[in-house]
C-alpha cells in the first residue's frame, strides 16, 4: 500500500510550470523591449504607438506570476524533509516579493496606458507620464530583478546543500545572480538572465522526473514478475 506521502506527491507534470513561466516572462520582456526604448525618460509617442503590444505584454503578467508560484512549489517539493528553514524563508520571501513587484509593474503600466490613451497631452504636460514611466522602470529593473537575484542565490544554496541540482548548475546560478544583483538597471538585456536560468532548472527537473518515473515503473514491473523491457504479452 502506498503511503499518504506518496499519494500526495506533487504531479511530475507540475514541473512544466517553470518552463511556462520562462516562456511568458521572456515574451513579456521581448514585447516591451521591441516596442519602446529602455530609456525611462523616453517619448510618450512611442509608447502610444505600440500600446497594443505593450498591453499584451503586461496582460501576460498574471499568468506569469501563477506559473512562478507553481515553480516555487515544485522546487520546495523536491527539497522535502531536507529543507533548511532559514534559507527556505528567504527563498519564499524573495519569490513572493518578485511576484509582487512584477504585478506592481504591470498595474502601473496598465494605468499609464489607460490615461495615455484618453488624455495624452494632459498626462505629459503635468509630468505624470515621466514620473509613472520612471517608477515602472525602477520597479521592474531594480527591485524586481534584485529580488530575482536573491531568489537565485537561495535556490542555488538549497540545491548545493541538498544536492537536488548538479553542482555546475548551482555555481552557474551564483554567477548569474551576482551579475543580476550588480548590473540590474544598467544593462538592458540583463532581465532575460532570470527566466533563462529558471528554464534551465525546469528542464533539469523535468528530465530528472522522467528518469524517476522510468525507475518507478521498472521497479513495479519487477515486483510483479514482469521483465524490465515492458509488460508480458502472450
Amino acid at each position: 500500500m502506498p503511503s499518504i506521502r506518496d499519494e500526495l506527491r506533487t504531479p511530475r507534470s507540475a514541473a512544466v510550470a517553470g518552463v511556462i513561466f520562462s516562456v511568458l516572462l521572456i515574451a513579456t520582456l521581448a514585447l516591451v523591449r521591441l516596442s519602446i526604448s529602455p530609456d525611462p525618460l523616453g517619448s510618450a509617442s512611442e509608447m502610444k504607438a505600440h500600446s497594443k503590444a505593450i498591453a499584451l505584454a503586461f496582460n501576460l503578467v498574471p499568468f506569469t506570476g501563477i506559473a512562478f508560484l507553481w515553480f516555487i512549489a515544485v522546487v520546495r517539493d523536491r527539497l522535502g524533509e531536507r529543507e533548511d528553514r532559514f534559507f527556505v524563508t528567504v527563498f519564499l520571501g524573495s519569490g513572493y516579493l518578485f511576484i509582487a513587484t512584477l504585478f506592481l509593474t504591470a498595474s502601473l503600466a496598465g494605468g499609464l496606458l489607460t490615461v495615455l490613451g484618453n488624455a495624452p497631452e494632459a498626462l505629459v504636460k503635468s509630468g505624470a507620464y515621466g514620473l509613472g514611466r520612471a517608477q515602472i522602470y525602477q520597479t521592474s529593473h531594480v527591485y524586481a530583478m534584485r529580488m530575482a537575484g536573491v531568489f537565485m542565490i537561495t535556490t542555488c544554496t538549497l540545491g548545493l546543500r541538498t544536492r537536488i541540482f548538479p553542482h555546475w548548475m548551482t555555481f552557474l546560478g551564483y554567477a548569474l545572480a551576482a551579475i543580476l544583483l550588480l548590473s540590474a538597471g544598467t544593462i538592458d538585456w540583463i532581465p532575460f538572465v532570470f527566466p533563462l536560468w529558471v528554464l534551465l532548472i525546469s528542464v533539469h527537473i523535468l528530465l530528472d522526473s522522467y528518469r524517476g518515473q522510468h525507475v518507478d515503473w521498472a521497479e513495479g514491473a519487477r515486483a510483479q514478475g514482469q521483465p524490465h523491457g515492458g509488460p508480458h504479452r502472450s
